[in-house]
């Protein structure tokens, strides 16, 4: 794997963030549809989660790491995180980009979502399993309403998924207990509901748990492609952005924690085992 020091003079990659590895599922699915690409993945795994953090501190450090990845050249940069999509994304569009580059993206993963929502569901009445913090946000009902005013959104926070999948525990017996009680939480709340919208990026990797706990016809939504497809159609709008980044289908992978935990991890949520490099941010 080539050195990062040794990629930013020839190459300008599309930079996927994400608080911890989550983001891996969504890397996964966008080099699938644009294998062409460079990309520079980061995690900033020594400081997550981020879901339990406040606003401001989620702002902060997704700040600082946006600006790492602008300093290695990235022209485009996915928060690959809805904590972060949810918390820090609109203030760095709004508030950052003008002052650091216009000329830069910053892109979520809660909009390209959102947008299919409303071929999905019959009843209009749909069902959201994510973090405590991306729940408390309020982000998915607040953008389902801009495009659907007639879909209804109940939330349920789901906060030991994430830590159960990240230490390898969610093919056990005690995992399936929390995601049947989640379910049928989500349920209860709303009886009503045909499609569930899974609004954190470690949950593909329970789906199938997911889709075992609830009722047939339900319909699962994940987010992996549906980012994937959007931003291959962004760049194709976008030309501006398109010609400057690099394509020699690289891929490096940064983390704030120890190589060997992050590749270690790293092979729960990808097929491959890879080499991660370490970097201080903050």
């Amino acid at each position: 794997m080539e050195k990062v020091d040794n990629i930013l003079d020839k190459s300008c990659p599309i930079g996927i963030f994400d608080s911890g590895y989550g983001g891996l599922t969504i890397l996964e699915k966008i080099r699938e549809q644009l294998p062409d690409y460079d990309y520079i993945y980061l995690g900033d795994n020594a400081r997550t989660p981020y879901g339990t953090r406040s606003f401001d501190v989620v702002y902060k450090f997704t700040l600082e790491c946006v600006t790492q990845l602008f300093e290695m050249g990235c022209q485009l940069v996915i928060l690959a995180c809805n904590t972060a999509s949810a918390k820090a994304l609109r203030s760095i569009q709004q508030n950052d980009l003008p002052r650091i580059d216009p000329s830069r993206r910053v892109l979520g993963v809660i909009r390209p979502t959102v947008e299919v929502i409303g071929n999905k569901t019959q009843t209009r009445h749909i069902g959201l399993l994510a973090t405590p913090g991306t729940v408390q946000s309020g982000s998915y009902p607040l953008e389902i309403a801009k495009l659907y005013n007639d879909i209804t959104v109940t939330s349920e926070a789901c906060p030991l998924w994430v830590p159960l999948i990240e230490n390898n525990e969610h093919r056990n017996e005690g995992a399936d207990f929390f995601i049947r009680k989640n379910i049928e939480n989500l349920l209860k709340n709303d009886p009503k509901i045909d499609t569930v919208m899974l609004g954190c990026t470690h949950y593909p990797l329970i789906q199938d748990r997911i889709a075992a706990f609830l009722p047939e016809g339900i319909k699962v939504i994940s987010q992996g492609e549906l980012v994937a497809s959007s931003l291959a159609d962004y760049l194709l709008r976008h030309p501006e952005i398109e010609t400057k980044c690099s394509k020699n289908g690289q891929v490096i992978y940064l983390t704030t924690e120890s190589v060997e935990k992050f590749s270690a991890s790293a092979s729960v949520f990808l097929k491959n085992k890879v080499e991660a490099q370490h970097i201080d941010i903050g």
